[in-house]
């Protein structure tokens, strides 16, 4: 089955140095056609990283074409019927452009310590979440008395322009397959491996099977770190011991760094998997060099995409 492959761009850390350099990346990203802007989610760091729903609710001010999202929400932090609330405003503001990714958040994360916040029910309070959320984008005046919600006669207005808005669905632990298979409608991949990811949509497609649901084949994504140069180029070492300190993995089996064919075939590699949507992170520092590598992703890679991976043709009406 032809799949549509499409790629976009976040990212995590803040790497302008001004915000009009912040705002000429997000105009070059809705002219270069590339399919969307991501951010990811973090409220605790000394690191200066953006909170993710305001700033979509800035892009989605600032353009008109793209698409954009968090990956992902950590929402076992966050209050669901606000939440929900912030999906379906800037789904509102940007004509059905949002794309809502939620997860259970990192444990390496600084958030559970600095605000107190129990790891252990970290599963729990997403599941209990994600189902408030959902039921409230239809429409529903919900009652709700779960063991870490409680809400009585709760609704939204406006509701979301995508009648069916999207839920994607972050992470590789069973938990995460089973969620992703019970509510989701894509999955989106964190720091795995293309091997591991081939193995979490293997997974979601079994627990498909149980529970009678279906994801389209192209609503599963991957995500990777690229950067055209070296490993020598300046900051692209404190970026891959940041990710290994982070995550424990190793950043020479995600990361792609050299020229347009070394991004193209990590791509491949996820695609064989079977990735379809990809959140690309240029390893930069500064406006401009934030500027020229996604440029170069715009101008190099996104050509080749095409010619490899044509998109299905529309059936006939």
């Amino acid at each position: 089955m032809a799949r549509n492959i499409a790629v976009g761009v976040g990212i995590m850390e803040y790497p302008f140095q001004t915000s009009d350099g912040f705002w000429r990346w997000v105009d070059l990203c809705e002219q270069a056609g590339l399919d969307s802007i991501w951010q990811t989610d973090r409220i605790v760091s000394r690191a200066p990283i953006l909170e993710s729903m305001t700033t979509l609710a800035a892009i989605a001010g600032r353009t008109r074409r793209i698409k954009f999202g968090v990956n992902v929400v950590s929402v076992a932090l966050r209050e669901p019927v606000l939440l929900a609330k912030q999906c379906a405003t800037i789904d509102v503001l940007s004509n059905g452009r949002l794309l809502p990714g939620f997860g259970i958040g990192s444990p390496r994360g600084a958030e559970w310590t600095a605000m107190h916040t129990d790891t252990t029910t970290r599963g729990r309070k997403t599941d209990e979440a994600l189902d408030i959320i959902s039921r409230l984008w239809t429409g529903e005046s919900l009652n709700f008395d779960g063991r870490h919600f409680k809400l009585t006669k709760a609704s939204i207005a406006p509701l979301p322009v995508q009648p069916d808005l999207p839920m994607w669905i972050g992470g590789a632990s069973e938990a995460a397959i089973k969620r992703t298979a019970r509510i989701g409608t894509g999955w989106q991949a964190g720091p795995e491996a293309p091997d591991a990811v081939a193995q979490v949509i293997s997974g979601i497609k079994q627990a498909l099977a149980v529970t009678g649901r279906a994801i389209d084949e192209d609503h599963y994504g991957a995500a990777f770190a690229f950067r055209f140069g070296s490993s020598d180029d300046p900051g692209v070492a404190k970026v891959m011991q940041q990710y290994r300190d982070r995550t424990g993995r190793d950043p020479h089996d995600l990361f792609a760094i050299g020229d347009t064919e070394a991004i193209l075939r990590r791509l491949s590699e996820y695609v064989a998997a079977g990735a379809s949507k990809f959140i690309l992170r240029p390893i930069a520092e500064g406006d401009a060099d934030m500027l020229t590598q996604t440029r170069r992703l715009a101008e190099e890679v996104l050509p080749q995409v095409a010619a490899r991976w044509p998109k299905p043709r529309k059936a006939a009406a």
